[in-house]
């Protein structure tokens, strides 16, 4: 007698909604996908909601913040809805999560809509962005360091498996840093410095601990911070497609920040691939990268187009397989 384990492969396609909650928008994707198979984008919705932006000097989320979340997260959940998800996963990240309120906020949006946000916790939101890397780049990567700046805090990771050996998430998300550091338009240069020098100090601890896992194979850098970035240093645009290779260097970002921290956000929106919505927190989030890529002594990164909602994806499908052990009858080894 032998154990063999069979498993039940659900093959069929499926047609999965994900909302997520970020610090900058409200983001409702819907894809089809099956276990094996690469999720296929079918919609993509959104609109900027800037949450960090309604929270008090007590940290909690006003009830103008609420009352727009809210309004947003049931016009997905409608979304959703016509394009005929069988199910919605909702989830939310730093500005809810940070929120000394969120437990009520939580409760009013699924009062109010009938959708329960989840709250992921900063380490499972690197843990699963780096997920999404790896799969995106498979076992030949080798190790691989993450970096991915939101708009409420940073993740970093590395590992060379499908989980991280480390994940850290820190508070150093571009429109927290714009909310609470830049009073000016454009920010003045003495902000700039010490702004500069609370990142590093913020990231000194985290990046030894990553750097203490050994030599990196690949260095990845996920968001739209840094995709934004990259296009800023030449690029191509996301009009080129999911498989053009796309970096971002030490070198380029530095003389980038040279150049748009002496700009005002109505000129930085002017620039190619600079949105409107986000042109007033690019600096900071340029901030922040060229600090990440300092401390963890990367000289180079290339831009993974897959991230934290990939990752929710591929999470999902895999509950979707259950091993079932069974026993049967060894005769003549077959």
């Amino acid at each position: 007698m032998h154990t063999e384990l069979r498993y039940t492969v659900y093959a069929k396609t499926v047609r999965l909604g994900v909302l997520d909650v970020g610090s900058n928008t409200v983001h409702m994707v819907a894809v089809d996908a099956k276990q094996g198979g690469q999720p296929s984008p079918m919609s993509d919705w959104k609109t900027t909601l800037k949450l960090v932006e309604y929270l008090d000097k007590d940290g909690a989320l006003s009830d103008k913040g609420i009352k727009k979340l809210t309004s947003f997260v049931e016009e997905a959940k409608g979304v959703a809805e016509q394009l005929g998800c069988e199910e919605l996963m909702s989830f939310a990240t730093s500005a809810v999560r940070s929120a000394t309120n969120a437990d009520a906020v939580l409760d009013h949006v699924e009062e109010e809509t009938g959708v329960r946000l989840e709250i992921l916790s900063g380490t499972d939101e690197a843990r699963l962005t780096f997920l999404a890397v790896r799969r995106w780049y498979g076992w030949s990567a080798g190790r691989i360091v993450n970096l991915d700046i939101g708009g409420g805090s940073l993740e970093m990771s590395c590992g060379t498996e499908e989980a991280p050996d480390a994940a850290y998430s820190l508070d150093l998300g571009a429109a927290r840093l714009t909310h609470n550091w830049f009073e000016t338009d454009p920010p003045s240069r003495k902000k700039i410095n010490l702004l500069r020098d609370y990142i590093d100090a913020e990231l000194d601890e985290p990046a030894k601990a990553l750097r203490a896992y050994g030599p990196k194979w690949r260095a990845a850098a996920t968001s739209k911070t840094f995709r934004t970035l990259a296009r800023l240093t030449g690029s191509a645009p996301s009009s080129a497609g999911l498989y053009v290779q796309r970096e971002l260097t030490a070198a380029g970002l530095r003389q980038l920040i040279a150049f748009i921290s002496r700009m005002t956000a109505a000129d930085r929106a002017e620039l190619e691939g600079v949105s409107s919505n986000r042109s007033h927190q690019i600096v900071a989030g340029a901030l922040v990268a060229e600090a990440a890529m300092r401390a963890l002594e990367l000289e180079r990164i290339e831009i993974c187009p897959w991230a934290l909602r990939e990752g929710v994806i591929l999470r999902r499908l895999e509950q979707g397989m259950a091993p079932q052990t069974t026993r049967s009858q060894d005769r003549g080894g077959k």
